[in-house]
């Protein structure tokens, strides 16, 4: 999962889905191109969803002829609870 989220491309496809999930391959496309000036092909962000997936940051669903992509954000939380968890006082034996 850290080196999903270590490329500046990925958290961008990130940050688009934290705006507005559920976003085609096209839209994700058009959204990195007009917002960050990204120009990269469709294949291109197509192997970085596939990164993400992977890491199960990012989850598809097909309906009909469209692939659409959402936020997971359940692998994020195990880190944060696992961490920044506070700290809980033992009880007395």
């Amino acid at each position: 999962m850290f080196k999903a989220l270590a490329d500046p491309t990925r958290r961008r496809i990130l940050d688009e889905l934290v705006e507005r999930d559920g976003q085609t391959l096209f839209e994700i496309c058009t959204r990195l191109m007009t917002k960050h000036g990204l120009g990269l092909s469709r294949q291109g962000i197509s192997q970085h969803l596939a990164v993400l997936e992977s890491a199960g940051l990012v989850r598809s669903r097909r309906e009909g002829r469209y692939k659409f992509h959402e936020l997971n954000t359940e692998p994020l939380e195990r880190i944060v609870t696992r961490w920044l968890k506070p700290d809980t006082p033992e009880a007395p034996q």
